[in-house]
């Protein structure tokens, strides 16, 4: 049974006009969101091969340089903070983002090219609108990746195109967004699309590896930092902690470094809310994790204008850190007191 075969009942659930639009386009820009993850990144990649595949052109871009932990990712050097100057695109595919505002300033720095552009969104957060001409979201997904897999799968893309590059870009997001099969969002269907992959070439324990059990010493430095920092409030439902500019600078760890901080203080065995406020100047940003059946994460955060999932969320405050600490902390108290188990 071929990968393609054997994902071609689930691929049956990609939207007709998500597919035809793909498939009419020549020249495609495939925008990740800011401060791009495996995700986000995995599933602008893959765009890009899909339409290479077909016999179309296509660019990828973020608004900031992608992070070194994703160097891994093949294909990943030709990802650009801005599209190609002069270039005739004829669509752009928005990846992994919660709403348009997420690709960050190169929205800014390319207002002319997002407006006269028709835009087709491809994302996973609950949180998301649905804006854009045509928008393909999948809260049931647990990754943007997932869902990308499957439009290959639709487009008659096989998943080993590129000796294994695009299973590798669609799986490194799948692991990025479940922590390796662990985070209650991976789903049968999830397993599936993964199984397909590793089929296709992917090395689910090498990108496993690199994402999660890999990190420069500076980065061990940070997360001890702030785990030293950790607070218990409200008789222990809620655990925080935060990251001050100060911590970068006496690690020599780069803002990146934090992530995967908030996921060691959501190991809290009594906490239903765990928390991470990270300084960035004049505001902050809101990392939340809870526990399934209480909190939703997509609620406390959306209090700010956040979003994400009803696990993961984030959101952020134009605030100085201790202010936004004093703001968020109260509203999640009283989220995490009212949870009856």
């Amino acid at each position: 049974m071929s990968s393609a075969h054997g994902l071609a009942d689930l691929a049956a659930a990609v939207p007709d006009a998500v597919a035809e639009r793909l498939r009419g386009a020549r020249t495609v820009l495939a925008i990740g969101h800011e401060n791009p993850d495996a995700d986000a990144l995995g599933a602008a990649l893959a765009i890009a091969r899909i339409v290479e595949a077909r016999g179309g052109r296509a660019t990828i871009a973020a608004s900031d340089p992608v992070p070194a932990l994703y160097g891994f990712l093949p294909g990943v050097e030709a990802v650009r903070t801005d599209p190609e100057p002069g270039l005739g695109y004829d669509l752009l595919v928005l990846c992994d983002c919660g709403d348009v505002s997420r690709a960050g300033e190169i929205r800014e720095r390319n207002a002319a090219l997002f407006e006269a552009l028709p835009l087709l969104a491809i994302d996973h957060h609950a949180s998301n609108d649905g804006t854009g001409d045509v928008a393909w979201i999948d809260p049931d997904a647990a990754a943007t990746c997932e869902m990308v897999a499957l439009l290959a799968v639709r487009l008659g893309v096989p998943l080993t195109a590129g000796d294994g590059a695009l299973a590798t870009a669609l799986l490194a997001g799948i692991v990025m967004d479940t922590a390796t099969f662990a985070h209650p969002n991976a789903t049968p269907r999830t397993l599936r699309v993964a199984a397909a992959l590793v089929e296709a070439g992917a090395p689910l324990s090498e990108i496993s590896r690199r994402l999660y059990r890999t990190k420069p010493d500076a980065q061990l430095a940070l997360f001890g930092r702030v785990l030293a920092r950790l607070e218990r409030h409200a008789d222990g439902l809620v655990v925080a902690s935060s990251m001050e500019l100060a911590d970068l600078a006496a690690t020599g760890a780069l803002s990146e470094h934090s992530e995967g901080i908030i996921d060691l203080l959501a190991q809290s065995e009594a906490a239903e809310v765990a928390l991470l406020l990270k300084e960035k100047g004049a505001e902050t940003r809101l990392s939340v994790r809870t526990k399934p059946g209480g909190v939703d994460a997509t609620a406390l955060c959306g209090t700010w204008g956040g979003g994400g999932h009803a696990r993961a969320a984030g959101a952020s405050l134009p605030l100085p850190l201790a202010d936004a600490r004093a703001t968020v902390l109260p509203v999640a108290e009283r989220m995490a007191r009212a949870v009856r188990r």
